[in-house]
């Protein structure tokens, strides 16, 4: 594939994510995992190995494309590389298997359109870094630098309030409602915390893949923020009214 179909994919790519957006925000679709777990959907899977299954394209396709490309890389690369398996090793094998959800389903029509989401970006930004990508600049340059504090900082919010809301499951049975932190002001730190982290990654890689890639995990995140806020609210009457759903003060 040359760099401008390739470039092309991305833009059709992109474009979908905003279609998408538009769709789950304007009509309030909820994905049917999670707490809207439905069985609607079809039939059901563990929710610990649909979470795995889902996040398992990501992780390998990624880093074997940009091993298995004829383009030569230098450290750039594999810093992209190690962040990225950094954060999908954590989303792979250790994030479905911390879950205190004992019995729990997802449909598994939403594992396997996970796993295409995955599949496309992963596909993306592996193929570009191991085929596609200019020779990698030689210095450490300001983008680099913001976009690794943007990138660390997002992952660490992401992954304490993950730790918060798993810990909030373990001393109480069911839902409640979170306090103190970052849940003073939005509903959804973690999805906050994983879209900072995903623009960090943009802003360290500077290529189209990777900005493509934090579209989409806006597009998919700020639409399930805001059925986790609009689900809160219905049903807990004493839900803080004050408090967003993923963007401080804004939204």
């Amino acid at each position: 594939m040359n760099l401008e179909n390739f470039n092309l994919l991305n833009y059709i790519w992109i474009g979908i994510a905003l279609i998408t957006f538009l769709a789950l925000v304007i009509f309030d679709i909820r994905a049917p995992y999670g707490r809207h777990t439905s069985e609607k959907w079809g039939m059901m899977v563990s929710n610990r190995w649909g979470w795995f299954w889902m996040e398992l394209p990501a992780f390998l396709l990624f880093p074997i494309l940009v091993f298995i490309g004829p383009r030569e890389k230098d450290w750039l690369t594999w810093l992209l590389v190690g962040l990225w398996t950094l954060h999908y090793f954590n989303r792979t094998f250790v994030f479905p298997f911390r879950l205190k959800t004992s019995g729990k389903k997802m449909p598994l029509t939403i594992v396997f359109s996970a796993i295409f989401f995955n599949g496309i970006n992963g596909f993306l930004n592996g193929y570009y870094l191991g085929y596609l990508a200019p020779e990698d600049q030689t210095g450490i340059t300001l983008n680099i630098v913001i976009g690794l504090l943007l990138f660390f900082g997002g992952m660490y919010i992401n992954n304490r309030t993950d730790s918060r809301l798993i810990s909030l499951r373990k001393e109480k049975q069911g839902y409640s409602i979170p306090q103190g932190w970052l849940f003073k002001w939005i509903s959804c730190p973690n999805h906050f915390g994983e879209i900072i982290e995903w623009i960090g990654f943009a802003v360290v890689a500077w290529n189209l893949p990777a900005l493509t890639f934090a579209v989409w995990t806006f597009c998919n995140l700020v639409p399930r923020a805001l059925n986790h806020h609009a689900w809160y609210h219905e049903n807990f009457k004493e839900y803080p009214t004050k408090r967003k759903a993923v963007i401080p003060g804004l939204w």
